[in-house]
Formats: C-alpha cells, structure tokens, sequence
C-alpha cells in the first residue's frame, strides 16, 4: 500500500511540474518582451539620467548634474503644472462618464451587446485618426462651434486658447478611453450578486438607495484599478497633445511627457530627458501607492 501510494504522490508530483512548465512556456514570450521593450528600457534610462550622452555616441557620468537642472528649470516646473491640470480635469471626467455608461449598460435589453460594442469603438480607434478628426470638430469653423451659434453662444478657439485647451483636451481623452473602463466597472457591476439587490428591494430601497448602498460600495476594487490605470495614462499623455496642439500654444499643454520627448529628440539632450522620465516614474508610482493606502483605509473603515 505505501509502496502504490508514493507511486501515486510521485506522480502527481510530475504532472503537476508538468503542467507549471507548460505555463511558464506559454508567459515566456509575454515575459521576454516585457524585460525587452519595459524592464531593460526603464533601466537603461536610470543609468542614462546619470550621464551626458552626444549623439556621437560619448558618454560622460555626471551623477545627479541633470536633476539639478532639472529642478532649477522653470520648462520642467510648468510641464509639471500642465500635466497636474490636465490629470485634475481628465480623470473625474472619465470616471464619471465611465461610470455612468457601465451604469446604463447594466441592463438585459434586447440588443444592449450592440450598444457596449458601439460605445467601446473610441478605445480601438486609432488615437491619430481620432486626434485628427476631434482638430477638425474643434476648429474655428468647425461643427462643435457651428452647434453654438445655433444656439447664439460666441465661437472657441478651442484648441489656440491658452485656457481652453487642456479642458479641449481633457474631454477628447475622456470621449477616447472610457469604453475601456466601462467594461471594467460593467464586469464589476455583473459580478454583484443579485441576492443583495433582492433583499433590499424587499426592505422597501429605491434604485437610489441600491445604487449608493450596494453598488458602489461592491464596486470599490473596480474603481480603484480604474484610478489607477487613468492616473497613469494622464502622467503620460503624449499621442493627443502631439498630433492636435504640439504643445501649444505658448507651451499651454506643453506636459512632462512632451518635454522629455522635445528634450531627446528635439535637442537631443538624452541625458536630461531621461532625468525628466525617471522624475515621472517616480512621481506616478507616488500617486498610485499614495491611492492604493487611501484605498485601503476606506474599506478598513
């Protein structure tokens, strides 16, 4: 009997590593890739923010020379404003409008599958195209202004005010990514079970009192991973900015991002954007831990 049973264990024992190693074959291209284009590049950066490199290929260490530049330069510090505005005004916006369509595509309609799938194209667009096509809705003679004289409010420069482009900006990052995070909070939605949603009608709670008390308390962890991924994605908006104002005008939506690329490729100082990058990192991964510990605390209290 021992002898049958260690024979079993073993095994067991083999199917099992087996299996991991059938597993760890099929994550390993994911895993190549990501130190390959990810973990190498962010790395190479940190040693680059170090030194000064010339396009010649001369490479001289000058410790932390670029980040002392880099914090007595007045460029960076307005970078640095003009992400924090714009970060303040795109995520509330897309959470908001995230939430909202999640919550009316909660429901069991004929055709609602045909509706999810229409509201989840601005994600698979292609952020050029989109830019290009929101440059024309948001010029002069364009049809968002059009629609305000029809209804006798003055024409906007949208998009060559100083203070109306990042807000411009904010909602075309908002209208481009919240079919992703409605899918996120939809699936959070789906997966509260209905039982909680039954007792309380019975106890006599409108929709209301359900949405506030159960819904959104359940739909925390979905939430917070929303938080996160659009904090980031503001930390390091480029594509828009790039293709719809260049930074304009007068520097207006001139962020981090776009001075680190300006900086490498612009001025080819690669040494002083890659300080800027790693300011950045450092920056993001704050707001997303600082998020994640008043995350915490709210669901302990």
């Amino acid at each position: 009997m021992r002898s049958g049973t260690t024979t079993r264990r073993r095994g067991s024992r083999w199917w099992r590593s087996r299996a991991a190693l059938a597993g760890y074959l099929f994550i390993l291209p994911y895993v190549i890739f990501f130190l390959a284009f990810r973990i190498i590049p962010a790395a190479m950066g940190l040693l680059l923010s170090l030194a000064d490199y010339s396009l010649a290929g001369k490479v001289s260490v000058v410790g932390l020379a670029n980040f002392e530049r880099l914090f007595g330069d007045s460029l960076f510090w307005n970078a640095l404003k003009v992400t924090a505005y714009y970060t303040v005004l795109t995520i509330p916006l897309s959470v908001a409008v995230s939430l909202a369509m999640a919550t009316l595509c909660d429901r069991t309609l004929r055709g609602m599958s045909i509706y999810r799938a229409i509201f989840f194209l601005p994600v698979v667009t292609s952020t050029v195209m989109s830019s290009i096509i929101w440059v024309w809705i948001l010029r002069n003679d364009g049809p968002l202004n059009w629609l305000l004289g029809l209804v006798g409010l003055p024409s906007v420069n949208w998009l060559a005010s100083e203070t109306m482009v990042i807000p411009a900006l904010a909602v075309v990052s908002a209208w481009k990514g919240f079919g992703y995070n409605m899918l996120i909070l939809l699936a959070g939605m789906m997966a509260i079970p209905s039982e909680y949603y039954e007792a309380a009608q019975v106890d006599g709670a409108g929709w209301r009192r359900r949405y506030f008390h159960i819904t959104l308390p359940l739909l925390r962890p979905a939430l917070f991973f929303v938080l996160v991924l659009e904090i980031i994605t503001s930390f390091q908006v480029f594509d828009t900015i790039y293709v719809m104002t260049g930074g304009g005008p007068v520097r207006a939506s001139y962020s981090l991002t776009y001075m680190i690329y300006d900086q490498g490729f612009g001025y080819f100082d690669f040494g002083y954007a890659s300080a800027a990058g790693v300011v950045l990192l450092v920056i993001t991964l704050a707001a997303s831990l600082l998020q994640r510990r008043l995350m915490n605390k709210g669901q302990a209290a």
